[in-house]
């Protein structure tokens, strides 16, 4: 179970590191895509090292893999930007991961729409 300050320490770095993301990962490559989220942060208790998980919506395949591949490359910038906001005596090494928990939830709709449409065939068929 997670203590208070490792959640406190996971909320903060999701919102700092959605902040240099945003702001100076952005500047430095203007091919990022539209819509980049930080959904999540596991900080270890020694604070050597975090996993950040990134989700990142754009239609187009290639560029969606393009910006998680320039994110993930610039751990160590964003990191470095986290020292200079962060007031931690170290700042852990980033671990950013992508966050497939949307296509997981698009999956499970899809598979339930199937199994909803099955049984309305079933039930008419019955009906007949």
């Amino acid at each position: 179970m997670k203590g208070k300050r490792e959640e406190r320490l996971a909320s903060q770095f999701r919102e700092e590191i959605y902040a240099v993301i945003s702001t100076s990962l952005r500047n430095r490559y203007p091919q990022l895509s539209a819509i980049i989220s930080v959904t999540g942060a596991d900080v270890a208790p020694d604070l050597k090292n975090a996993k950040v998980y990134i989700s990142i919506y754009d239609p187009d395949g290639e560029r969606k893999q393009a910006s998680f591949e320039i994110i993930q490359q610039s751990a160590g910038f964003i990191r470095h930007e986290l020292s200079k906001v962060l007031h931690l005596r170290t700042v852990p090494e980033l671990h950013i991961l992508p966050d497939s928990s949307m296509e997981y939830g698009k999956k499970i709709d899809r598979i339930l729409k199937n199994l909803e449409n099955t049984e309305n065939t079933d039930n008419t068929e019955k009906d007949d």
